[in-house]
């Protein structure tokens, strides 16, 4: 699957519409009970940056980098301004922010990933686009530094560190991130209202599997 890692410019994106995305199946039997399951581990995104198209430039730079992207053809990273931290949104991202492994004296590699929670029940979500320069991380909640005691893939959201936690010591980790997207259109269709201003009606995109 083609990939570019490259960030959507932020400043359109702000004010676009979007959110999860899940897919259940409800059968209603004869006595009118339900049956309901979901092929879907995991929830999908799914926005429209067209709503946040402010000027012909705008309209310009996005046409740039549908262009560049070919369209559907190759994925990239998108920051969903209502949801693009490790930590609540008026927060700052902390070490301790997310649970994301318990050491076993041997495993040195933990994948990312972001615990929604609501009473007993949670949804664990991986995290595979983390921004460079905002990943901290410790274990047994001691910060570690990242290039002396751990690095991290940012193309996959893998955290190795240089020593393996220790059996039972509670590895984790803070974090801003990006969604994996794609484009879900191969045309875009924009009006030009007047000689300063341009309006692209829609402009889906939608997150893809990596």
């Amino acid at each position: 699957m083609g990939f570019h890692e490259v960030r959507f410019p932020a400043t359109l994106s702000f004010g676009s519409v979007g959110g999860p995305e899940r897919r259940t199946e409800v059968v209603t039997l004869t006595n009118g009970f339900e049956e309901r399951n979901t092929p879907w581990a995991q929830s999908r995104r799914r926005y429209d940056a067209g709503v946040a198209m402010r000027s012909l430039d705008d309209i310009a730079r996005l046409i740039a980098f549908f262009e560049a992207r070919r369209g559907q053809l190759y994925g990239f990273r998108w920051k969903d301004w209502s949801d693009f931290k490790s930590c609540l949104p008026s927060e700052t991202p902390a070490f301790r922010d997310q649970r994301i492994g318990t050491g076993d004296g041997v495993t040195t590699t933990f994948p990312l990933s972001k615990r929604y929670a609501s009473g007993e029940i949670a949804y664990v979500r991986p995290i595979d686009k983390p921004v460079q320069g905002t990943v901290l991380a410790g274990v047994s909640a001691e910060e570690l530094v990242q290039g002396v005691h751990f690095t991290v893939d940012h193309a996959t959201g893998q955290i190795s560190f240089a020593d393996a936690p220790e059996a039972g010591e509670e590895v984790t980790a803070g974090f801003e991130f990006d969604v994996p997207v794609r484009f879900d259109t191969d045309t875009i269709q924009a009006s030009v209202a007047s000689f300063q201003a341009g309006e692209a009606l829609s402009v889906p995109v939608v997150e893809i599997r990596l």
